[in-house]
């Protein structure tokens, strides 16, 4: 748990940072959705690294409360729950800038932004 809120923070920084856009240019985070607790405070950890004191309320979709932790395909499976209109107050737009991150129980993190 430590281990991630302290990295992927920094993981994630580092891509958006690369990609050239502001953490605000970002309309939604798909984080691997091992636990609900953790994907907040790595979430606020982020907003701190840019000075930064509120997350967006409708930025993260979260399905860990009815899915659980479906491994690798937590991710995958969040956009297409998305794509199909199954999260409510989620979209994906073409043209707009979404951030995928997760962080595995070997201790990988990865994180990309991308651009529908």
């Amino acid at each position: 748990y430590e281990f991630a809120v302290i990295n992927v923070p920094q993981v994630v920084k580092k891509a958006i940072d690369k990609s050239c856009i502001d953490l605000k240019d970002i309309k939604t985070v798909f984080i691997h959705q091992a636990n609900g607790k953790m994907d907040h405070a790595i979430m606020k950890r982020l907003f701190k690294l840019y000075n930064l004191d509120t997350v967006p309320e409708r930025l993260v979709p979260m399905t860990i409360s009815w899915l659980g932790n479906s491994s690798v395909a937590t991710i995958p499976t969040l956009i297409d729950l998305v794509l199909k209109n199954k999260v409510e107050g989620y979209k994906i737009v073409k043209g707009e800038y979404a951030l995928f991150a997760s962080v595995g129980a070997g201790m990988h993190i990865n994180a990309v932004v991308y651009r529908f």
